[in-house]
């Protein structure tokens, strides 16, 4: 279980240091802003949906590391996807973060994004986590208040 854990940490460190689609994207008809008050999280996440698919999903922001590799991935899992696997993937996402899933329990789809399990073992980095995905649900029903997880 001890060389999974760090498996884990090393994907989310990666994606940390290297987050995948950190850009914006310009002339995206779908973008939003998020903030978590208590880590001082902040994204931005940009999206282009042509046919009820994401073509291009991109966000910037500083944060920490659960954050950033959260919205990273979540933006290399979701491009090309359609609107209705993205919604039921933020369910499935937060189901296991907030630990009403356990790991293996119909978490097959989540792909990589599993490696986020171990959030729920602390419950403060539940926000770091979820933070980009709310924001990505705002920019999608083109909302336009500031996200905040409080």
């Amino acid at each position: 279980m001890e060389g999974l854990r760090e498996l884990y940490q090393e994907v989310i460190l990666d994606h940390s240091k290297t987050p995948r689609n950190f850009r914006e994207i310009e002339n995206a008809e779908h973008q939003a802003k998020g903030y978590n008050p208590l880590c001082g999280d902040k994204v931005s996440v940009f999206a282009i949906v042509k046919d009820g698919k994401i073509q291009d999903v991109g966000f910037q922001g500083a944060g920490c590391a659960i954050s950033t590799a959260s919205a990273s991935m979540m933006t290399e899992r979701l491009k090309g996807g359609s609107l209705e696997d993205a919604e039921a993937l933020f369910r499935q996402f937060h189901s296991l973060v907030t630990g009403k899933l356990e790991p293996g329990d119909g978490t097959e789809d989540l792909g990589k994004l599993a490696v986020f399990a171990g959030v729920q073992e602390f419950p403060i980095r539940v926000k770091c986590a979820t933070l980009a995905w709310h924001t990505l649900r705002a920019a999608l029903d083109k909302t336009d208040e500031a996200v905040s997880t409080e």
